[in-house]
């Protein structure tokens, strides 16, 4: 498995301190979050899935714990709009150059407008999508708003 991702040349470049961890990735895994929190031995809280969103009709990222769900209506609020859908799987691999349960918050093709689930900010480390299936990013919440350009909302 290759190390080096759009999403860990982006950290790089910010000169942002990070860790990777490899998973044995199962693609028939409900929810790959989960199965990513359990691979790596830690709560599922603190691993976070990158949802592709549309709020009226704009690509919009949103990172939150893998144990939780989006409330809709609370991320296109948060995002400054009026409703939001989840975004088809096809157009969010066009949109972020990566492939569905390899999308990351980081190195993103398209630059979009970046949401972080605020109760990220209570923890000390998190974990992200590194930019492919099978390796997570562990990087403290403040580094990620800053190297994604992410702002913090609650929306779950």
């Amino acid at each position: 498995m290759a190390r080096t991702t759009p999403a860990t040349q982006a950290l790089d470049r910010a000169g942002v301190s990070y860790a990777l961890h490899v998973y044995d990735y199962d693609p028939s895994a409900e929810r790959i979050g989960l199965q990513a929190a359990e691979s790596l031995g830690v709560p599922p809280g603190m691993v976070f899935k990158t949802l592709m969103t549309l709020v009226d009709g704009k690509p919009v990222c949103a990172v939150l714990p893998s144990d939780r769900e989006a409330a809709l209506k609370r991320l296109a609020q948060a995002a400054g709009g009026k409703s939001a859908q989840m975004m088809p799987p096809a157009q969010a691999e066009r949109v972020t150059g990566y492939k569905v349960g390899g999308i990351s918050p980081l190195g993103r093709r398209r630059p979009t407008a970046t949401l972080l689930e605020a109760c990220a900010l209570d923890l000390p480390r998190l974990f992200v999508n590194g930019g492919q299936r099978g390796l997570q990013i562990e990087i403290s919440p403040q580094d990620l708003v800053r190297a994604a350009g992410a702002v913090t909302a609650s929306f779950t």
